[in-house]
């Protein structure tokens, strides 16, 4: 029961870092990635730890 808040803390600092990543490569005057290939894997990995963080966020234990 324990680990499942350090996973999601986990999850939520991947997201920080790899969003703000993300947001510092896109070139807002063309509308463009400086890095495309790695854009990709960012956004994956972005994707994937937002699901992480809903999954565990959902599938919580009621205490009653």
């Amino acid at each position: 029961m324990g680990n499942k808040g350090v996973s999601n803390f986990f999850f939520i600092i991947i997201a920080l870092i790899i969003g703000k990543a993300l947001y510092n490569q896109f070139d807002y005057q063309n509308l463009k990635f400086e890095k495309p290939a790695l854009s990709i894997l960012y956004i994956i990995v972005f994707v994937v730890s937002i699901y992480f963080i809903i999954r565990n966020f959902t599938n919580r234990p009621t205490n009653q």
